[in-house]
């Protein structure tokens, strides 16, 4: 990455010490942060510049982090987001999850372990923009991976990214076994625990977003993985 291409952070922290510890030192790793100390400052933040990324804590006073990264996602909804934690509470990070976030950090953490799932979220994100198939055909769906949107005769449904993604993948393995940990590795990077949980949410909102098409279908394969079925083209 050049100098001149920095890629800018919205940093949203209340505690003054740790925040300015993160903005520190994502700026010596080369980033450029802007550190706001609540939901609102970082609402506004977002509103005037570009963001490449957004590090939002969950309990934050004025709007909390949740209810931040939903209005963050009402204004862009493909801007990658993480949220920093102080409660490993499983709710939380399904809630999180919900709302459409990219990873979830809990407290304490080390400086280095959020650095690398920056890392990975953006090389997943420049991933996706290189990949060469862009658009693909899903039984009387067209969905097309760059615009993150599925259509159907006049309807448009935007995606977030990791559902687009995660339709990607089953895309280009339909009517084949996805592998689970294959899934799990290439989008949340960790086969962990919390991202299968995640990955199991995803699955359920692409039943949702694809149930106007009966012929389609995403099934469970016991202890392997997941299958898109979906008709083949003639």
């Amino acid at each position: 990455m050049t100098m001149e291409e920095k890629l800018r952070i919205l940093l949203c922290e209340d505690d003054e010490n740790l925040g300015m510890l993160l903005r520190e030192f994502l700026q010596a790793k080369g980033f450029n942060a802007d550190l706001c100390s609540d939901g609102e400052k970082g609402y506004k933040a977002f509103v005037k510049s570009q963001y490449d990324l957004c590090v939002l804590d969950v309990m934050m006073p004025k709007m909390d982090g949740f209810t931040l990264a939903q209005e963050i996602r009402a204004v862009n909804a493909d801007v990658p987001i993480i949220f920093l934690t102080a409660k490993a509470l499983k709710e939380d990070i399904l809630e999180g999850f919900k709302i459409g976030a990219d990873d979830y950090i809990t407290k304490p953490f080390s400086m280095e372990e959020l650095v690398s799932r920056i890392g990975a979220i953006l090389r997943r994100v420049k991933g996706k923009k290189d990949k060469d198939v862009t658009m693909y055909r899903i039984g009387k769906f067209s969905f097309d991976t760059q615009k993150q949107v599925l259509v159907m005769d006049d309807k448009q449904k935007k995606l977030t990214t990791k559902e687009s993604e995660l339709l990607a993948l089953l895309c280009s393995h339909a009517n084949q076994i996805l592998e689970r940990n294959f899934a799990l590795k290439t989008i949340w990077v960790d086969d962990n625990y919390f991202n299968a949980r995640s990955m199991d949410v995803y699955i359920t909102k692409l039943r949702k977003l694809l149930k106007d098409d009966p012929s389609i279908e995403i099934i469970n394969i016991h202890g392997k993985g997941y299958k898109l079925i979906t008709p083949e083209e003639e």
